[in-house]
């Protein structure tokens, strides 16, 4: 079983929302998944990119291959750093 960190998509027509999930690659897009990792909200200004850095890494060190998308997202909108205390 190979599995790949993806989008699911739910949210209403024309207002889409996205989970992002660890699933069989052999499942549909919005079928079965082992587990949701976070979220994307491309309709938030800008757009709203959430992932548990724990789960991803975990996912990711047992062998699970992101997707094209979900890997560009993750490069293109970088979560906020927190702020360095003085």
């Amino acid at each position: 079983m190979s599995v790949v960190l993806r989008l699911s998509r739910a949210g209403a027509k024309k207002m889409p929302y996205y989970h992002i999930v660890a699933a069989d690659s052999r499942c549909p897009r919005d079928g079965k998944f082992i587990e949701a990792i976070g979220a994307y909200d491309p309709n938030a200004s800008p757009p709203k990119f959430e992932v548990n850095e724990e789960r991803w890494t975990h996912w990711l060190k047992v062998g699970a291959q992101p997707s094209e998308t979900v890997a560009g997202l993750k490069k293109k909108i970088k979560p906020a750093a927190p702020a360095a205390k003085a």
